[in-house]
This record gives structure tokens, C-alpha cells and sequence, in this order.
């Protein structure tokens, strides 16, 4: 029996149960894309797939509707994989835990995957619709948008007549969206040393956090585990010596990490001071973080490094992690530089939008963190609506590590989606949606970014809006997809598309 077969609308909740139980993390889309190739030849529509496993889906004008502007529908194909640490899952070949609570779709302790799945399942459903009057459809899904819109940046659009684009890929009812920033991602790796390991071994945890979309929640002051990680080894320095051995932490770099490790040796006689070194310091950010994270936890515990790993099965650490070496520290050197790195790094918002009151202009989150046998890495991901700004975050942190001995590298740049005064696709989406629910929409710009801003720069004179169904804290295994939501923008999608408001 289907978990979710008694929902309404059943023709989007029956695609988006059928894409829950294929893997589809960020870089594993091949099956994801195929099974939507599949569906394409099942109903006879004109398809494309390229190598990267984007797809573009084109079915034809209803009789009648020939002359109506064609309309893009556009989401994509791949989601965020996060789980709670007492959740066993393959990500890479087991389906998703749905269940249904209190008039959500959500997982068992995983993230859900309605960002963006539930875009793809609209748009199957759709196309699967022989009785709806449409013009024109042009479905277009790309694929590892979560790990710096690739596949939108590579995908060929020249078979696409449409003008109008409909991107659900926004979380927010009621909230449409009309501009985006622009991103990268930058890797900082800085070159470490080993030596042998001595003294006591001991296991660090900060975890207990929220964590978070980079870009829609970095406004929100919830904590950075990588980052207080480091403060909690500054503590420990104040007290007593230490050599680092192992630190991980976060597994997207758009998503802010709620859980950290690190493996650490320090003098027998000093594991008492360690212990109290590190009570101290959770009791000052539990109060600290009281209101953004409030099961904020850190601590501290003796461990045996011979059968170390820095793994637990949580969200935030990977299991297969290479090279930690719990048994070889860094040398002091290292450590210092390491530490320096981590405290003083840029982190969070660095400007405010001077035109969009609350708006959050420039910022940058540190996402993965991971100290390997020759190096130390923590990459970022770097956004802002300001283009100028967004290379300047990124000189400076490039100079940043150039000064400590290391080495940036950037990918997946994207521009910003500029907002367009004049928007006949806007106006007109607003009117079905004012007309259907009895209230007026609000228009808003996000800090986050979405592909949007890709797609106007490859078809000129595109005319976007962004909106979608409520979806409660992506990217996070609390991730949850409102049923009554969901039925209210299909209503939407069908009345906008077959005029019959």
C-alpha cells in the first residue's frame, strides 16, 4: 500500500511517492532522470536527456490553445540527503521513510526530498493530464541544482519556445518570488603536517543544532558547528596543549552544519581540565544559542585510538571519510594554523541590501569541513545579489589563505536573477491567484539562490516568477511538505494554465 495514496491532489502525490523511492542526492541522477525519460515515452512526448542527466519534456498545445504563449514548467531533480544519527539508510539505493503527521508529508529522521520533488511531480502530473486545456508545456529539470545549479548552467535550451517560466522551487505559501542572488562555491584547502601520536585521545562533539538552508536561514544566527568547534578547542588552548588529529563536519556546503567531530590528544594529567575546559564552554553556548538552537550540545569524552574513526552514522559526518589518521596528530605548527583558520575565517552575512529592508545581502557559509592526512579543507558557499561584492568576499578569502599558506579553488559560479519592474507573467499569476484564494500574494527577494537567474541569462526576454508549495525546514531531517499546500498550487498551476478562473 502506498504511503501516501489516500492524499489529495492523488496524481501528484502518486509521482512524487514513485520519485521518493529513487535515489536522487546531488551527483546520483541518473535513475531519477531515467525514470522520468520513461515516463515521457509511456506518453508519447518529446523528450530530451542530455549527459548530465538533465531532461526537458515538451507536450504540445491542447486543440485550441495553439496560439497562447508556451509556458515552462521548471524544477529540479536532485535534493539534499541528511539524517538524524539514529537512522540507518543507504541514500544511494534505498527508498525515503514517508509518513504522514498531522497534515505533512515527512520522512522518519531524513530529509524529504519535497525540495525539489515536489516540482517534478507537479509537472509529471501535468503532463500525465489529457483532460486539462493547456497551452504549449515545456517541463525542464535539471539536476545537482543543490550543489551550485550545474545542471541548469550546462543544459542546452534551444529547443524551448517558451517565454514564461514557471520555478517551483520556493517553500513559502503565499510568498512569490521575483529576484535571487547569485553564488559560487569555494574550496580552501591548507597543506597540514603529522607526526606521531602521544598522550590521551579524546573525541569532541558539538551537535544538537538546527542547521539549515545557507541561504534562507543564514539570517537566522543559528550556529555553525565547524565554527563553534573551534572555539571550543580555543577554550581547551587556554588551558592545557593540544594536537588536533581528526575534524569533520557538514556534508553540503549550502547547508549550515549542525553537527562537528574532532580528535584531539592532549598530556594525561591535563584530561580533567580538558573535561571541566569544555563543560564551561557548553553551558556558554547553550545559553548563548538558546533561543536559534536550542539542544545545542557539546562534549567530551576519553576514546581508544586504535579503534577511532571519526564517524557515528550521523547527518553530519560521513561514514567512508579517507584519511583521518587518528593515530598520527598534527604537529604544532599545523594546529596553530589550522585553528587560526578556523576562528578568524569569514562566516555568515557580510552585507545587508540597502533596498529591500530585511533582505540579506552578501554572505558566505562554511559547510564541509574535513582534516585529511595532508590537508586541511572547509568549503564554502558564497552568495550575494551584488556582483561586485560577490567577487570581492571571494578575493578576500582567496588573500585569506594565500596569507596562511593555502589554496582556493572555485566552481559553480551563478549569476543573480535582477529583478524585472515590469512582469506580464507576474501580473497575470497574481490575478488567477487573487481570483481562486481571495487575498493578494507578496512579492518578495531572497538571498538564496535558484536557476532563475541561469535561465534569463540563456533565453533572452524570459519573464520568471518563483513560488511553490509551504515546506518546512529544508535540508534538514525535520523536513516536512504541507498536504493542503500542495492541493492549493496545483489548483493554481491547473487554473493559471487552462485559464479557467
Amino acid at each position: 500500500m502506498a504511503v501516501l495514496s489516500g492524499l489529495e491532489p492523488k496524481e501528484v502525490f502518486y509521482y512524487f511517492e514513485e520519485l521518493t523511492k529513487i535515489p536522487h542526492e546531488s551527483g546520483n541522477t541518473k535513475a531519477i532522470s531515467d525514470y522520468v525519460v520513461s515516463f515521457a515515452r509511456e506518453k508519447g512526448l518529446e523528450y530530451y536527456q542530455d549527459e548530465n542527466n538533465n531532461v526537458i519534456l515538451i507536450k504540445e498545445a491542447s486543440a485550441g490553445l495553439e496560439t497562447k504563449e508556451p509556458v515552462i514548467i521548471q524544477g529540479h531533480l536532485d535534493m539534499v540527503c541528511a539524517k538524524d544519527a539514529d537512522v540507518t539508510i543507504d541514500f544511494a539505493k534505498d527508498a525515503l521513510p514517508l509518513t504522514v503527521e498531522d497534515g505533512f508529508v515527512t520522512c522518519k529522521g531524513t530529509t524529504l526530498g519535497g525540495d525539489d520533488g515536489i516540482a517534478v511531480a507537479y509537472g509529471l502530473a501535468l503532463l500525465a493530464d489529457d483532460s486539462l486545456k493547456h497551452p504549449r508545456l515545456e517541463a525542464v529539470f535539471t539536476v545537482d541544482e543543490e550543489i551550485g545549479l550545474l545542471g541548469a548552467e550546462k543544459i542546452d535550451v534551444s529547443m524551448l519556445k517558451g517565454r514564461l517560466m514557471l520555478n517551483i522551487d520556493s517553500d513559502e505559501d503565499g510568498i512569490f518570488l521575483a529576484s535571487c542572488a547569485g553564488g559560487m562555491t569555494a574550496v580552501c584547502e591548507l597543506p597540514v603536517n603529522r607526526i606521531p601520536a602521544e598522550g590521551a585521545c579524546m573525541r569532541l562533539v558539538v551537535d544538537g543544532l538546527q542547521g539549515g538552508h545557507s541561504g534562507g536561514d543564514i539570517h537566522k544566527e543559528r550556529g555553525n558547528a565547524g565554527k563553534l568547534m573551534a572555539r571550543a578547542l580555543t577554550e581547551i588552548k587556554k588551558t592545557t596543549k593540544f594536537h588536533l588529529a581528526g575534524f569533520t563536519g557538514g556534508l553540503q556546503d549550502n547547508a549550515i552544519p549542525a553537527r562537528a567531530e574532532a580528535i584531539i590528544y592532549v598530556p594525561e594529567e591535563a584530561v580533567k581540565t580538558v573535561k571541566k575546559a569544555i563543560s564551561a564552554v557548553d553551558k556558554v553556548i547553550r545559553k548563548e544559542y538558546a533561543s536559534s538552537d536550542a539542544n545545542i550540545c557539546v562534549r567530551v569524552t576519553e576514546t581508544d585510538a586504535e579503534l577511532l574513526r571519526i564517524t557515528s552514522g550521523s547527518s553530519e559526518t560521513a561514514s567512508d571519510l579517507p584519511g583521518t589518521a587518528p593515530t598520527a596528530m598534527l604537529d604544532t605548527a599545523s594546529g596553530e594554523k589550522v585553528l587560526f583558520f578556523l576562528r578568524n575565517m569569514p562566516n555568515g552575512i557580510q552585507h545587508m541590501s540597502m533596498d529591500i529592508a530585511g533582505l540579506v545581502e552578501t554572505s558566505l557559509n562554511a559547510g564541509i569541513y574535513r582534516l585529511q592526512p595532508e590537508k586541511f579543507s572547509v568549503t564554502f558557499s558564497i552568495r550575494s545579489s551584488s556582483s561586485t561584492r560577490k567577487e570581492e568576499v571571494k578575493e578576500r578569502l582567496s588573500s585569506f589563505m594565500e596569507f596562511l599558506g593555502g589554496q582556493m579553488q572555485v566552481s559553480g559560479s551563478y549569476p543573480a536573477w535582477e529583478f524585472q519592474k515590469n512582469s506580464p507573467l507576474r501580473e497575470k499569476l497574481f490575478s488567477v491567484y487573487e481570483k481562486l484564494f481571495g487575498e493578494k500574494p507578496e512579492l518578495q527577494a531572497i538571498h538564496a539562490g535558484l536557476e532563475c537567474g541561469i535561465f534569463t541569462s540563456k533565453i533572452p526576454k524570459l519573464d520568471c516568477v518563483s513560488f511553490g508549495p509551504e515546506n518546512l525546514d529544508i535540508h534538514t531531517p525535520k523536513e516536512r511538505l504541507n498536504i493542503a499546500s500542495v492541493e492549493k498550487y496545483w489548483k493554481l498551476l491547473r487554473s493559471f494554465l487552462s485559464e479557467e478562473y
